[in-house]
């Protein structure tokens, strides 16, 4: 389930819960799109905290997504996961600097306000 969270216009917050679905990824991807059509980049914070598993849909959806925005990778400069799943943040301190061009990282849920300043400071501001 997927619920788009109050934040900043270049801001894209969610909050995924329980088994993301098809629809929920066409969602995020619309709400993805027009946040890109009015800034030149956008920060992504993902509340992960209740999430447990997608459908092959969305799985599909998403890896057809991510690799259709790699050429764009500088739109997307900072990236938070809210979680409290000790792997999961590992996992992200240890993938973060694989990824070129963008900063990702791991806050936990009373940290969430911490990560949603974070992820809002774009250097240069959020058209630069």
């Amino acid at each position: 389930m997927l619920t788009i969270l109050p934040a900043p216009d270049h801001v894209a917050a969610y909050r995924l819960s329980q088994t993301l679905t098809g629809e929920d990824l066409d969602a995020i991807m619309a709400d993805i799109g027009a946040r890109l059509a009015r800034h030149e980049k956008i920060g992504i914070l993902a509340d992960m905290t209740d999430f447990t598993d997608m459908t092959l849909a969305a799985a599909w959806k998403d890896a057809r997504y991510s690799i259709g925005k790699l050429r764009e990778l500088r739109r997307f400069p900072k990236e938070a996961v809210i979680t409290d799943r000790g792997w999961l943040a590992r996992l992200i301190d240890l993938l973060d600097p694989a990824i070129p061009f963008v900063k990702v990282r791991a806050f936990k849920p009373q940290d969430y306000e911490e990560a949603q300043r974070w992820v809002g400071d774009i250097e240069g501001g959020p058209d630069a």
